[in-house]
Order: structure tokens, then sequence, then C-alpha cells
């Protein structure tokens, strides 16, 4: 059998479908592998440091001595010094090991905290800003309350209130916003929900309108001129639908963008305003309008926190997912008879 002769490539050349190795690239993966060290070594070199000997250290970490022995063999190779000599019957640190000891200390404690499931969270010295979408109403009902009680807690998170856009868009999923408000459940698995309220749609209406003279009836209610809050500019909603199967039609003249803008068109106009209770009450109040009940009968209105998945063992998302929840929740359970009660 005839053996055919191999050709040593230069390891310096580089031609296309010939294996070249490049010296210095093989030189510098050398000098990585020596300085990496795993988690666990980094633990053993503090755990020596700390104990001043393998004994120590085994049993404080769980582990046996002889596996001690062969981690701070280990160290030795990547560090390049014994980091622990024998004197007599004990052992001390080498100059280097004092030099490095608080700096080995400091990242394992880093490391702990950042791979740790259970992280403490210190509201007092939170450094965060966090986006909350929120439909205007809400924003404007209790907002203020929010933003004390943060502050209050954590002085250090700073929020931001953007507008409600105009479409349906993916926010959340991308991390844009932290915490929504919706009257409608979550449809995609992975945008958590919680419920947070139920509101009562009602009738708001200048001083002095003539729908406050009398029980307000289906019809005087059909047959006024009515103001829609649609942020697409629609000129129809479910009360429409409502009116629709119970015979009836109303005639919307004008859809206004956020409640705010429509509360403020009410008090100098006859358009009748058909709204959510509590979330406007303090609005309504504040303008002086007067609430009427709606004299059709509708489903109460959820309001729900949504969020995205991925703050799902965020503690400090949870922290603010709570005290909206509580602020919210106060809002909704606010008598009747309070400053803030509606104008019959």
């Amino acid at each position: 059998m005839r053996l055919r002769r191999l050709r040593l490539v230069s390891p310096r050349t580089s031609k296309v479908g010939r294996l070249t190795v490049n010296n210095k690239c093989m030189l510098f993966t050398r000098r990585l592998t020596r300085m990496q060290l795993d988690l666990n070594l980094l633990t053993a070199l503090d755990a020596l440091l700390e104990e001043g000997s393998v004994g120590g250290a085994a049993a404080r970490l769980h582990v046996t001595a002889p596996a001690m022995s062969r981690s701070l063999g280990r160290i030795r190779k990547a560090t390049g010094d014994q980091i622990l000599v024998r004197t007599g019957r004990s052992m001390v640190p080498t100059p280097r090991a004092l030099a490095i000891r608080a700096q080995v200390h400091a990242l394992v404690q880093q490391a702990q905290h950042l791979l740790s499931t259970q992280q403490e969270l210190d509201l007092a010295s939170l450094e965060r800003v966090f986006t909350l979408r929120w439909h205007d109403a809400l924003t404007a009902a209790c907002g203020a309350d929010l933003l004390a009680a943060i502050h209050r807690q954590a002085p250090g998170v700073r929020l931001r209130l953007p507008a409600e856009s105009g479409t349906d868009s993916p926010e959340l999923r991308r991390g844009e916003v932290d915490l929504e408000s919706s009257s409608s459940l979550p449809t995609l698995p992975d945008i958590r929900h919680r419920l947070v309220g139920r509101d009562q749609l009602v009738v708001a209406v200048r001083a002095g309108h003539a729908l406050t003279e009398g029980p307000l009836s289906l019809e005087r209610y059909a047959a006024a001129e009515h103001l829609t809050v649609s942020r697409r500019g629609r000129l129809r909603d479910p009360v429409d639908d409502a009116l629709t199967t119970g015979g009836y039609e109303r005639r919307v003249v004008v859809a206004g963008p956020t409640a705010a803008f429509a509360l403020q068109l009410a008090p100098d106009t006859d358009l009748v305003l058909t709204v959510p209770d509590a979330v406007t009450r303090a609005a309504r109040d504040q303008l002086g309008l007067v609430t009427l009940p709606l004299p059709l009968k509708m489903p109460a209105i959820p309001l729900y926190l949504v969020w995205h998945r991925r703050h799902d063992n965020d503690r400090a998302h949870a922290w603010l997912l709570d005290l909206a929840t509580d602020t919210v929740q106060a809002l909704f359970a606010r008598p009747v008879n309070s400053p803030l009660a509606r104008r019959d």
C-alpha cells in the first residue's frame, strides 16, 4: 500500500479550503482559559480567605476537606499565587491574598444578589423609572394619590404617564410600558392581569339642564344630544348598541378623545355625557356637573391592571402593582356620601 505524504501548512498562511490557525488567537485563548474562574471557585476563594484554613472553608461551604484542597490547588494554578501558606499548624494569607480579599468578597456578594430569586427590595434606595399607560380619567382620579404613596415609600422612583395610544400597540411586550389599565381581558398568553374594580355608567349634565327636571326616562335620554369619549373618534359605543336593541336611537354630535376633554365641554353646552362613575366623580364635582342615573341597564365596566410576564419575579414591579391596586380600589370603595359624591 502506498501512503500519501501529508503536507503541513504554516499556521501563518491563509488559503481557501485549508484549515488555518492564527498563533495570536491561540495565545489569547490560552490566556483567557487560564483567567476564567467559575463562580464556585470564586466562592471557595472567598471562604478560604475569610476562614484562613481549608477545614474552616470546607465546613462553611458544606463540602469535604479534600474537595476544598482541590479547589485551593485550582485557585493557586489560576492566580499563580499560593493564597494560603502553612506556618506551623496554621495557614496565613499571602500579600496577594490580603490585597484581593475585600474585592473577592464583594464580587461573591454581588453575584449572590444578582442570581438570588429572593432579593430584598430596599425601597428607600430604589432608583427606577416606571411607565404607566392608564386611561386619562383613571390617571386624573387617582394619579396624585398614587404618586404621593410612591414618594412616601420610594422617593427615588419616577413615573412616566404617556397618553393612551389611538391604536392597540405592543408596548407591554416590548418593555416600553410597565403597567397598563384596560376594561377588557388581555388575549395574549404572555400578558398578566389583575381585576381591581368594576364601575357603573352614569349621566353627567350641566346644572340647570332640562334633563335634571323630573325623572330621567329612556325616551328623554335618547332624544338629547350626546357627547361620547373615543380615542379613535368613534360616534358609536356600547350604549348605542343597547339602545338599538330596545328600539331607540340617540344622536351623538361629537366624540372627544379623552374623558377630561368631554367633561370640560359639558358645563357650557346642553350635551349629555355618559361616563364611568367612580373614575370621573372628582372631575364632575369640580366642574359642578349634575349626575343622573342612566335609564338603561348596562353591565358593570371591569377595570384591569395588565403587565407583561417578564415582571413575574420583579419585586419592584410587584410593589408598584400592589400600591396601584390599593390606590385604585380605594377610589372604588369611597362612600357615596363623601365630599366627592355624585350630585343627584
